[in-house]
């Protein structure tokens, strides 16, 4: 939203509210509302947009669920975007002024990320252990089919010219960065260049990559002397199979233990990203990830269970399948939920299996183990290691869950 907030012409007044940060602010009366919202927020997200309607204000709705589901989406706002904003965003602008906006924004081609405004900073709310955020690229190559990505950003990898990211890189007053990519080194000559350009600011930045990149012994380096200090991985299953059954299979399990212990020599902390719930999952699955992360010294992870997005393949084959158990969206979460039918294990044991997950892998015996077994970037990933635990020990008393996941 910052960067949509930058394409506004200067003679609009822009107030961004993150709820993940703060409330909003009911006496206020915009003109104009946007949202972006994911599946799991759909129906608060529409119940923003009624209340806002009703006051007069034009509502304006974007971001994945709307993409996934424009149909739905369109039912609840005045004006939808099905894909990026950028250009179209301009355009709906004016003609909101002149009164000829249209009801449906869909980008047709790859939007341009040349020259893209730098993000108008003091509309960060956020207090998540991070300076900075910003993005170098956009989408990703692969199709894996539980990914929602690739429905959202349907053009395939492009990348900010790097000159205009690095400027943005350095003009964050603070030291810790993040990039939002979905895989940073998709383009692995591209990221080198990018890091070579970051790496006079001596910065600390972390971001996701996949396996694929993490192999890569110039890339590894070229990170970590621009100061990349963590990166999160999708390993997403220990099961080979599992991988090959979401078109995953570029992921090659046997070599995960000597990937993550090459990251580990370069100085890079391994945040691992876990699905739990893949067809070949069994009950064992849950043992034998705890297992291997706590053998491997994996420093941080975030568990989910497995969700089938509308729209993505993964929702169109369970639900052929008949196993889609709900179209609650907001019961997509991840987390506290399954919304399909497991195929070697039952709901209850899906769920008991995650929460023993998040339970063993953020106990003081599982983080001493790991810290102990590898100790880099301790300072980053203890902390993160402790707060993570309150989080989780939180969510099951049932707390209001304020932790920004700062790393994903």
């Amino acid at each position: 939203m910052p960067y949509l907030a930058a394409r506004v012409p200067s003679d609009w007044q822009v107030t961004h509210v993150d709820e993940e940060a703060e409330d909003i602010d009911w006496a206020d009366q915009p003109d104009v509302v946007g949202i972006t919202f994911h599946t799991p927020s759909a129906y608060h997200a529409y119940g923003l947009a009624a209340r806002f309607r009703s006051r007069g204000a034009c509502v304006v709705m974007g971001g994945p669920h709307v993409t996934l589901l424009p149909g739905e989406a369109g039912q609840h706002a005045d004006v939808i975007f099905v894909g990026e904003a950028e250009g179209l965003w301009e355009e709906f602008l004016h003609g909101f002024v002149t009164g000829t906006y249209r009801r449906v924004y869909l980008q047709a081609g790859p939007a341009s990320l040349n020259g893209a405004p730098m993000a108008r900073k003091t509309l960060f709310h956020r207090n998540d252990f991070t300076s900075g955020v910003l993005f170098a690229t956009r989408g990703c190559p692969n199709h894996c089919d539980f990914c929602s990505v690739v429905m959202m950003y349907q053009h395939g990898l492009r990348k900010r010219p790097i000159a205009e990211v690095a400027a943005e890189y350095g003009s964050f007053h603070g030291k810790r960065i993040i990039f939002w990519d979905d895989n940073i080194a998709a383009d692995k000559e591209y990221a080198k260049q990018l890091f070579h350009a970051i790496a006079p600011y001596r910065k600390w930045w972390s971001s996701q990559a996949t396996m694929y990149a993490a192999q890569d012994d110039e890339v590894l380096d070229a990170a970590a002397r621009s100061g990349c200090k963590q990166l999160f991985l999708g390993l997403e299953s220990v099961s080979q199979s599992s991988m090959k059954e979401v078109r995953k299979g570029f992921n090659r399990v046997e070599d995960y233990a000597r990937i993550v212990k090459r990251v580990h020599a370069h100085g890079i902390a391994v945040q691992a990203g876990i699905v739990f719930g893949f067809d070949h999952d069994t009950p064992a699955i849950f043992k034998d990830t705890l297992d291997f992360l706590e053998e491997t010294g994996v420093q941080n992870a975030t568990f989910n269970i497995l969700t089938p997005y509308p729209g993505t393949p993964l929702f169109q084959r369970l639900d052929a399948q008949g196993r889609i158990l709900t179209r609650d969206w907001g019961k997509y979460n991840g987390r506290s939920d399954v919304v399909f039918q497991p195929n070697q294990m039952s709901v209850d044991e899906l769920l008991a299996g995650f929460r023993y997950a998040n339970r063993r892998f953020y106990s003081l015996p599982s983080v001493a183990k790991r810290m102990w077994r590898s100790p880099v970037q301790i300072w980053w990933t203890l902390p993160l290691n402790l707060a993570y635990a309150v989080s989780w020990a939180s969510a099951q008393w049932g707390a209001p869950r304020r932790l920004a996941d700062a790393q994903t």
